[in-house]
């Protein structure tokens, strides 16, 4: 775990002098201003922001963050290195596509998609959504080498009492990972669960320290179906329990204030990463994994 902080440290620190190929976007549906923060009290506006919530880009994929009680993380996959929110936003037209733009081929439906973050109850045994919220609050913010987009639900009911939960992705200039952290702002540990959802069409491979999917997702948006790679890369200790459910891996924590985790995904027409055997042989060279 280590290693891989330090390497991303020197990206950004390189990249501080250098291009940031990163990218944030947080904005009202069929509007075109930009906005680095919006809240509201009903915790839903899946249906009036663009991209459904707050996003963020580096060359190599789009992630974005459901505005609703899934707070789920989704990928945009790209066919090629650069950034394209702001040219296509996540629905690229067909002839965008067929010009080498990527897509929204990854699908997320009711599961946490790639490391989306919620509560889990140890009493029931059950998985808890991010709700109900007295507010919920999306931000969005552009460094220098890295750029990072943060959900705020607060004034959620768990287990006799009420906390707020901070779920922050970020996204490094040069560097495929993207950080996803989890804050309880709490009196007490909460149990937080994450996971990677599967489909029928896709493969799974799993190790102690990562679980990785490489396949079709039932998506009908693009153009074009493409075989395409999600990955979630964890320290095995910070977990009670990791089991394979209907549709998606879910990862039980420890009781605890602060969790953290890595994603990635590649798709099948990029150069180096396009099949399952080539993304696995990546994340393993990542040292992340035993």
């Amino acid at each position: 775990m280590k290693s891989i902080l330090i390497v991303l440290l020197t990206f950004v620190t390189i990249c501080s002098y250098s291009q940031n190929k990163t990218d944030i976007s947080l904005k009202w549906k069929d509007t075109d201003e930009q906005k680095t923060e919006i809240s509201s009290e009903t915790g839903d506006l899946y249906k009036k922001l663009e991209h459904h919530g707050p996003a963020i880009e580096n060359e190599w994929m789009g992630l974005r963050l459901y505005f609703d009680h899934k707070v789920a993380v989704d990928v945009y996959n790209k066919t090629r290195p650069g950034l394209e929110l702001a040219e296509a936003g996540w629905y690229p037209t067909e002839e965008q596509q067929n010009k080498g733009l990527g897509a929204d081929q990854y699908k997320v439906g009711s599961t946490v998609g790639m490391g989306g973050v919620r509560l889990w109850n140890p009493e029931t045994k059950e998985e808890m959504f991010l709700d109900p919220v007295t507010k919920r609050t999306a931000r969005v913010k552009k460094e220098a080498g890295i750029s990072y987009m943060e959900m705020l639900s607060e004034g959620i009911p768990y287990m006799g009492d009420t906390i707020d939960v901070l779920v922050r992705v970020t996204v490094f200039s040069g560097h495929r990972e993207a950080k996803v952290e989890a804050f309880a702002l709490s009196s007490n540990p909460v149990y937080f669960l994450t996971g990677i959802n599967y489909h029928d069409k896709t493969e799974v491979r799993q190790s102690d320290n990562f679980i990785c999917t490489w396949g079709i997702h039932p998506e009908d948006v693009a153009a074009v179906q493409l075989n395409i790679g999600g990955a979630v890369l964890f320290n095995p200790d910070d977990f009670a329990s990791i089991t394979k459910e209907e549709k998606q891996f879910e990862l039980v924590s420890e009781p605890t204030k602060y969790l953290s985790l890595w994603v990635t995904s590649a798709c099948e027409k990029e150069e180096e990463i396009n099949s399952l055997e080539s993304f696995v042989r990546y994340i393993e060279g990542l040292g992340l994994t035993k």
